[in-house]
């Protein structure tokens, strides 16, 4: 019998990390052996006990590393699991290309460790993503609506960015905006790649939810999804997680893992 990956979670006490504690635990082909939070050194998650330093993971014998804290704490942390043989799993937002590129040279050995870092664990949303993408060439014009929660600290979402991204490499041929006055600055909202409009809402009892709404001769399309409660983002941070140490060097999204490419 195969055993268990063990794993180990920084931000393990946030609402997010303690999520992700209860998945890693109720999964018989993972074990939780590390949790790590410098804002909770003490507490107990799901039976394991929050330490502040990173030299916990490597003390316990984590085999895999899941990050969900913010972006500072995430590149020391991908620095640290690198160094010390540890795979990650990264659902951090924030990540630009230049960290990318970092997290590229850091993962980079023939004999591993392997990261993961997507903008969205939640399966729905990177196919939203991926359909957006497949459905831009047909369309005039597009803009994206996030919802986010009220305690989220950064905007737009990187899911927002990422979907902009995509929808940008798969067309260039977009009507050019008519407005020529904005009677408040900022009224046509933040412009992604490709000068893709992205309008972001922080909102109290939301949790997260996007739109991506075509438009051409009378027609619109709009592909949405929205994240009820943080268990959604689940499946997908139990897929990398145990597919993170098969998938060689830098893995950005989970099309790969879901055959989507």
């Amino acid at each position: 019998m195969t055993a268990p990956i063990r794993v180990g979670v920084f931000g393990a006490a946030g609402r997010m990390g303690r999520t992700v504690c209860a998945a890693v635990a109720a999964d018989s082909t993972l074990e939780l052996v590390a949790a790590v939070d410098p804002f909770a050194d003490g507490e107990v998650v799901e039976g394991i006990a929050v330490e502040k330093e990173a030299q916990a993971m490597a003390d316990a014998g984590a085999q895999v590393a899941i990050d969900f804290t913010v972006i500072d704490a995430a590149r020391v942390n991908a620095a640290f699991c690198a160094t010390r043989g540890i795979h990650s799993v990264i659902g951090t937002s924030g990540f630009d290309d230049d960290d990318l590129a970092e997290l590229g040279k850091l993962f980079n050995r023939v004999d591993g460790p392997n990261c993961v870092v997507a903008a969205n664990f939640a399966i729905g949303a990177v196919m939203m993503a991926y359909l957006a993408a497949k459905a831009a060439p047909y369309f005039d014009t597009v803009e994206i609506i996030e919802s986010h929660h009220d305690t989220k600290k950064d905007a737009p979402s990187g899911t927002a960015i990422d979907t902009a991204n995509r929808i940008a490499a798969a067309s260039s041929d977009w009507a050019a905006d008519p407005t020529e006055i904005q009677h408040l600055p900022g009224a046509r909202g933040a412009r992604g790649a490709g000068g893709i409009p992205i309008h972001a809402v922080r909102m109290r009892g939301m949790v997260a939810s996007q739109e991506v709404v075509f438009g051409a001769t009378g027609q619109t399309l709009v592909l949405r999804h929205d994240t009820f409660d943080r268990t959604s983002f689940m499946p997908g941070v139990l897929l990398a997680t145990k597919a993170v140490g098969d998938t060689p060097g830098l893995t950005v999204g989970l099309d790969d893992l879901l055959d989507l490419s």
